[in-house]
């Protein structure tokens, strides 16, 4: 793994310094590599020596109420980006441009073997995580699947909401394990002899006729007897158990950036608002020892996100999810001090009664005021410029993938199955206008051997802003040695901005472009984007961009 680009203390100097409009020094080394902006981030240590850890349920619960939630957010800069401000492909993370994606490869997701065998189900132990009714049991192929269901109250419903988020995560570039519908028969389910179950006291025991019969009660029924089960493939590999949303993973020696620091991860806090992914926790996560070109290497997954939407493993969500934390102090007095009287946002929310949905609505969602049932460091120490870069994702899904999307779900009610895409493209709208003109949203700029700047401005595009009145671009020649910049002039125009006199022709000479914009009603564009190109033998190459100086800028809160 490269951490050059992770923004370290000197970095953060020379990038302050820079912003000077004057020939000045600011830190020593090259800021750009002849291989810059690096696409994909390799482990390249043996991580053969990682072993299997726990992390506490309840004491990651406790932390993340009482102390997470009332952390300061430090400002850091995303770590993991490359010097283009966009998340290399890694172990963690895959960009899936869902534009490009053909339509059929976004509904498979994540599945790239057949779908279970049901002719025979041979149970091997109970549900290895989780609270719905499920247990874990082999095919008739011998293969072996995590088993979930139905709670009673909501036929179609927990299913539905892992299928159908498992796809929607695989397309935002998240790990995902394989995921299908089907329908189980308790005709042809079969004990293991050897399968146990873990008790109360911590002891396995055999697992037994009743403990089978303990699960189908807790499970909906179909009138013929069967069951909807969502079913998840075994992942190939060694089980390390989860990871963490702060902190490094100490014994993997390829997990250097601090999780709170990972994009993708500041990221969940998008992205969960969109799905309204509540049971945001170490506990849904999992870390799997792979081989990858004769080298061993942790694959870091999100395990479960079923707990999206409007329900949950043993029913509807409730009705303070997604809107309050577990706890939240002030909120609690103030109910208690005005009898209450003092409603809060969720209680004044209006629900359709679709059982196979629970409580999810598009109308008062407001996702900078979203919350999961608790607080990780990454979601508090997600900046503007991680949210932006979250809601372009989110705003790249079309209305027409996102409705073939909840189809996967094969929900019952055509009714409810339409309602469900008319929130997520709801809250993905609402998203794109929290976030994408908060900063300035210019992107993919690009300069041509004639000196022609281009670009495009995010939330314009989307029709979610005004045009600004005018762009600047101040230019200076960069030197990549020292990192000073020496300022050649400025520019000004619209989407289209001719270069100054002046520029460097040299191959490998680069030039620093900040680019603003003039606009009453957008003032946060008139903080530049720092742009670099490095002129090569066809002319001119984007090797860098900062969205937001690491300090100060806009924070979320």
């Amino acid at each position: 793994m490269r951490i050059r680009h992770t923004a370290p203390l000197l970095a953060i100097l020379g990038l302050l310094l820079a912003a000077i409009p004057v020939a000045t020094v600011t830190t020593q080394g090259r800021r750009f590599y002849d291989d810059d902006p690096i696409a994909q981030d390799s482990d390249t240590e043996d991580a053969s020596k990682t072993e299997p850890w726990e992390v506490g349920l309840f004491y990651d619960l406790t932390v993340n109420l009482f102390v997470t939630a009332r952390r300061t957010p430090s400002n850091t800069r995303a770590q993991n980006v490359n010097t283009i401000d966009e998340v290399p492909d890694s172990s963690w993370f895959t960009n899936r441009a869902v534009s490009v994606v053909p339509l059929e490869q976004l509904l498979r997701g994540p599945n790239a073997g057949p779908p279970p065998a049901p002719a025979k189900w041979v149970i091997i132990r109970e549900k290895a995580s989780g609270y719905a009714p499920g247990f874990t049991a082999r095919d008739a192929n011998g293969e072996t699947w995590f088993v979930s269901f139905d709670p009673p109250s909501n036929p179609k419903a927990a299913t539905a909401a892992v299928v159908i988020a498992n796809r929607l995560f695989w397309g935002l570039g998240y790990n995902q394990v394989e995921t299908f519908l089907t329908r189980i028969d308790p005709t042809r389910l079969e004990i293991d002899p050897k399968a146990t179950a873990r008790r109360p006291s911590g002891v396995r025991t055999s697992f037994t006729k009743d403990d089978l019969d303990a699960v189908l009660e807790r499970a909906a029924r179909n009138s013929d007897g069967t069951y909807e089960a969502a079913v998840a493939r075994l992942l190939p590999g060694k089980i390390l158990g989860p990871f963490r949303y702060e902190g490094t993973r100490p014994d993997d020696p390829n997990d250097i950036v601090p999780h709170e620091h990972r994009r993708e991860l500041r990221a969940l806090r998008v992205f969960g608002a969109w799905t309204n992914l509540t049971d945001w926790k170490a506990g849904n996560t999992l870390d799997v020892l792979v081989s990858e070109n004769g080298r061993s290497v942790v694959k870091h997954y999100l395990q479960d996100v079923g707990s999206t939407f409007g329900i949950g493993a043993n029913g509807p969500h409730d009705w303070d999810e997604g809107w309050e934390y577990f706890y939240e102090g002030n909120t609690t007095r103030r109910r208690l001090l005005s009898f209450g009287f003092a409603l809060s946002p969720w209680q004044t929310a209006s629900y359709p009664t679709y059982d196979s949905i629970g409580r999810f609505e598009g109308d008062h969602f407001d996702p900078t005021t979203w919350k999961p049932h608790t607080a990780t460091t990454a979601y508090v120490e997600m900046r503007a410029d991680d949210a932006f870069w979250a809601a372009r994702r989110v705003m790249a899904f079309t209305d027409d993938q996102i409705r073939a999307i909840v189809k996967t779900g094969q929900l019952s009610d055509p009714v409810a199955e339409r309602y469900l895409a008319d929130v997520l493209i709801k809250r993905r709208d609402a998203i794109g206008r929290a976030y994408l003109a908060s900063v300035n949203p210019v992107v993919d700029p690009a300069l041509s051997a004639s000196g022609l700047l281009t670009f495009g401005n995010a939330a314009v595009e989307r029709g979610l802003a005004k045009p600004p009145d005018s762009y600047l671009a101040v230019w200076s020649a960069f030197d990549n040695a020292t990192g000073s910049s020496n300022p050649i002039g400025q520019t000004a125009g619209s989407d289209r901005i001719e270069a100054p006199s002046g520029l460097p022709g040299a191959p490998g000479s680069y030039v620093k472009v900040a680019l603003s914009a003039v606009s009453p009603s957008s003032p946060a564009w008139a903080q530049p984007i720092d742009v670099y190109f490095r002129r090569i033998a066809t002319g001119w190459m984007l090797v860098g961009l900062e969205r937001l100086p690491t300090v100060p800028s806009p924070q979320i809160k």
